[in-house]
């Protein structure tokens, strides 16, 4: 089965969302992912979330270039979780045509946590789109099993666990709980590479996680081994963030490096790629 490929916004997050459709349709995608909510504080405003004129130059891009939304980003459960906040996010996510919801963890009362995204996936079942938990080591789900824990307690249709390989390597995961893991339970992952080495605070895992990725094939991470566990109908979002190859390529080289680079290593598995 040839493999689908979704540009993550990060790779080219200084592209507007009209520009990342665009950019993904050149380089040969099948998917792009777009921002909605700032996911940390200071980060800027996108237009795309309130602004009706943006959202029409998005679907008619979308509608020109056949590329179809995967994820969108970001939903942040805190301890102070409403429905109401998220009701014009999600507004937005169905008019957008997307598929999935990334979803971080940020309560540290585990209890409360569990209720809040149950909550979530059925908001998010209403407008149609899955609640995709993703498991980053310095947040309050820190691992496989503790988001496999909270999506189990959800017992919702659309519940899901985002595995992204450089958390995957970078917690305190196997690779073998991903093959545990039921197949409805990923309707996407994330690929990047990274070195075997690295700083384990969490200012060190955040600065590689946000300007450090390297491109498939130029570190150290088991992908293959994550592809294989996957079943190949999901698809790979490519999540590439590098502050090097921004100061040295446009954002359609860097996503033509990313696809390209990917697909080989696919190629060369002998799993095949799109």
């Amino acid at each position: 089965m040839n493999r689908s490929f979704s540009l993550s916004f990060l790779t080219i997050q200084e592209a507007s969302a009209v520009e990342a459709v665009n950019i993904a349709a050149q380089a040969g995608y099948d998917f792009v992912g777009l921002r909605l909510l700032p996911a940390a504080a200071g980060e800027p405003h996108y237009p795309i979330y309130d602004d009706a004129s943006v959202l029409k130059e998005v679907q008619a891009a979308l509608k020109d270039t056949g590329i179809k939304v995967s994820d969108v980003e970001i939903v942040r459960l805190k301890d102070n979780y409403a429905d109401e906040t998220f009701k014009p996010f999600l507004e937005r996510a169905q008019a957008l045509g997307a598929a999935h919801i990334l979803v971080a963890g940020d309560d540290t009362d585990t209890g409360r946590l569990k209720d809040h995204y149950a909550q979530f996936c059925a908001l998010a079942a209403s407008h149609q789109l899955t609640a995709d938990l993703e498991f980053m080591p310095w947040t309050a789900v820190k691992n496989l099993a503790q988001a496999r824990e909270i999506v189990e307690y959800s017992q919702a249709d659309n519940a899901g666990i985002l595995i992204d390989a450089l958390h995957l390597a970078r917690s305190n995961s196997a690779l073998v709980e991903v093959t545990a893991l039921p197949n409805q339970y990923i309707h996407y992952i994330q690929l990047c590479d990274a070195l075997a080495q690295y700083d384990a605070s969490d200012e060190g895992l955040m600065s590689v996680a946000r300007t450090g990725r390297l491109l498939p094939g130029n570190g150290q991470l088991d992908l293959l081994g994550l592809v294989q566990a996957i079943d190949p109908s999901k698809t790979i979002g490519l999540e590439i963030p590098n502050a090097q190859l921004l100061q040295q390529y446009s954002a359609l080289e860097r996503a033509q490096m990313a696809i390209h680079q990917a697909r080989m290593l696919l190629t060369e598995s002998t799993i095949g790629a799109s």
